[in-house]
């Protein structure tokens, strides 16, 4: 179906970023939170010469932990132009661009962002494009594409459906998004017997530690819920809940919090997190081990009561663990596979 030529409401379209030939050598950064300050010299007492807002690109030069950085919090700052950032609010972000299928299931075939965030369009039936009201889409996240239509701009654009409603549906350009194979999600270790693994949370070291029978196969550091009282009897604590659970859901993208909102966990209860990737569900009232896109700041409680993981550890466990997620997606109901599965143990 064409759509191209049509009204515009209020749109700016996705900026055209620079081909990766463009980019100088080094790391790429994207400012995750409302705003942070720029110091210095890599320390919080230095003295603040800026600002960088959220989703503002920097270049990351250097890497470093400064000696006289407090060790009680992550030691990791980064020297971008005209001074330092604190590395707890800076996404590690990549520039790719991918060539579009022609078409795509209803069914849905599973896409992965590969540029810093991309800006979500919807098509109403009067033939007007208008920003979609979750907007923006980031690094690494996680959709579902369920169709190929021409956009705005006259180039292919991907139709995600929500997994939140299923029936939601939005458009972002399709070289933003890598179709993600069966093959680079299906399970792993599934020779073994589903009693010969677990997974052992601390909350005191803030890590994770998967075993398969007493040998250790994963080390990593998380970021487990905040310490907070409920603020209300019907709202779930932030503290991540203690004792011995079994992974009972899984899915490879899950939109958590509302349909609408800001994207941060930290400025009240209208944060909306679409494409979380890699989750499994493991207590009741949605606590989960996933990916995280908003934060860099592992090895500290930072989360509303799930186990925030760097994305490449959540993979790795949404592979390894039970119940096995399918490899062959047939419907939306695909989406999501439920059972009895992995051991998990938190203290």
């Amino acid at each position: 179906m064409k759509l191209g030529g049509l009204a515009i409401s209020g749109l700016a379209l996705a900026p055209a970023w620079p081909r990766p030939q463009e980019n100088d050598s080094g790391m790429l950064g994207r400012v995750t939170v409302k705003e942070i300050p720029l110091r210095s010299a890599p320390n919080d007492e230095a003295p603040i010469i800026g600002q960088r807002f959220r989703d503002q690109l920097v270049h990351i030069y250097a890497a470093l932990n400064p000696p006289d950085a407090p060790q009680f919090y992550n030691t990791l700052w980064y020297r971008v132009w005209g001074g330092y950032l604190h590395s707890a609010h800076i996404q590690i972000v990549e520039n790719h661009f991918n060539t579009p299928v022609k078409s795509l299931s209803e069914a849905g075939q599973l896409a992965e962002v590969t540029v810093p965030f991309t800006d979500a369009l919807q098509y109403s039936k009067n033939g007007v494009w208008s920003p979609w009201r979750g907007n923006r889409l980031y690094y690494e996240t996680t959709h579902w594409a369920t169709g190929v239509q021409e956009g705005p701009d006259g180039r292919p654009w991907y139709q995600i459906t929500s997994e939140l409603t299923k029936t939601e549906k939005y458009y972002v350009p399709g070289e933003d998004l890598r179709l993600i194979p069966a093959d680079e999600y299906s399970p792993i270790s599934t020779n073994l017997p589903m009693e010969k693994k677990r997974v052992e949370v601390s909350i005191g070291e803030q890590m994770l530690r998967a075993y398969e029978d007493d040998q250790l196969v994963l080390e990593t550091r998380i970021s487990s819920g905040l310490p907070n009282p409920r603020l209300s009897p019907d709202q779930l604590p932030t503290a991540t809940p203690k004792g011995r659970f079994n992974i009972y859901a899984k899915l490879p993208t899950k939109h958590m919090g509302s349909l609408t909102g800001n994207p941060d966990t930290d400025e009240g209860s209208s944060f909306s997190l679409p494409g979380v990737p890699w989750t499994c569900f493991f207590a009741q009232g949605g606590y989960a081990f996933h990916g995280t896109y908003w934060h860099n700041n592992f090895g500290l409680q930072m989360s509303h009561g799930c186990i925030n993981m760097r994305n490449a550890d959540a993979k790795w466990l949404f592979r390894w663990t039970t119940p096995a997620f399918a490899e062959k997606i047939e419907s939306p109901d695909d989406w999501e596979k439920t059972g009895f599965g992995t051991r998990v143990d938190i203290s």
